[in-house]
């Protein structure tokens, strides 16, 4: 599985955020807007995180929002948010976190997958500063190696 669609409406660069919940919000909007899901998946993404932990900071300055498939997804989708100033998600290592993906994806035996290819981009170790300082749509779009 490659990467899910990445258009101009699932990305929000330097965007505002008082916490990580607000944090995921922005990502799960930006999923919204794309069409990916409905507005309900921003409370899952939300629920996952309060039950199990900033599990979801997979690497310095980076986190993965994503919940399970279900009936608020509509599509695959990959939003990305930068944040004008990091939050802590409560990871002992990786935070603050400067840059939020939110991920959504219908099928749940397409979930590792979408989940590997994300992981493939972020083999370049400087892909999440990268993303962090980018200044247009098009140099997220690029970095990520995906078009809308």
């Amino acid at each position: 599985m490659s990467l899910p669609p990445l258009p101009a409406s699932a990305i929000e660069l330097g965007a505002s955020a008082d916490d990580w919940r607000a944090a995921v919000r922005l990502a799960g909007a930006a999923l919204v807007r794309s069409g990916a899901t409905l507005p309900a998946y921003e409370d899952e993404m939300i629920r996952m995180i309060e039950e199990h932990g900033p599990y979801v900071v997979i690497a310095p300055g980076l986190a993965l929002a994503h919940a399970r498939p279900g009936p608020t997804v509509l599509a695959d989708g990959l939003a990305i948010v930068t944040l004008d100033s990091p939050v802590a998600f409560g990871h002992p290592h990786n935070d603050p976190v400067s840059v939020v993906l939110g991920l959504a994806i219908a099928r749940a035996d397409q979930h590792l997958a979408a989940v590997a290819a994300l992981a493939n981009v972020f083999n370049d170790s400087d892909a999440i500063a990268s993303l962090a300082a980018a200044s247009t749509v098009e140099d997220v779009q690029r970095i990520m190696g995906v078009t809308s």
